[in-house]
């Protein structure tokens, strides 16, 4: 499996970090969030790859999105990444978005 940390860990969109910020210090979903945001920092790769074929064309029309990866996430959650190199030494995990299962089973129609 390859391994190799995140210089940076980033949300693509305000509305989603104002969204994970607002949540109680107490929420077991902002505790997780904090967790993985760790582990991204150890390996960016941590998540699960999403195939090619299944990234929603909104990502990819929004964000550019060429590459996707999902962590579970407590009660069902799931908090959806992508991995970026703006330049070759560099490596950042962009946080899109965070959702349930219902959510997620949604975005990916499934």
């Amino acid at each position: 499996m390859f391994a190799k940390p995140a210089d940076e860990v980033i949300f693509a969109e305000k509305d989603v970090e104002n969204s994970f910020l607002s949540l109680p210090e107490n929420s077991e979903i902002k505790k997780a969030i904090y967790r993985v945001i760790d582990k991204l920092k150890e390996n960016a790769f941590c998540g699960k790859n999403i195939p090619k074929k299944q990234i929603p064309k909104e990502y990819i029309k929004k964000h550019g999105v060429d590459n996707l990866w999902w962590y579970p996430l407590p009660s069902g959650w799931r908090l959806i990444y992508f991995i970026v190199t703006p330049s070759n030494a560099e490596i950042l995990a962009v946080i899109l978005e965070y959702f349930n299962h219902n959510e997620y089973e949604r975005r990916f129609k499934y």
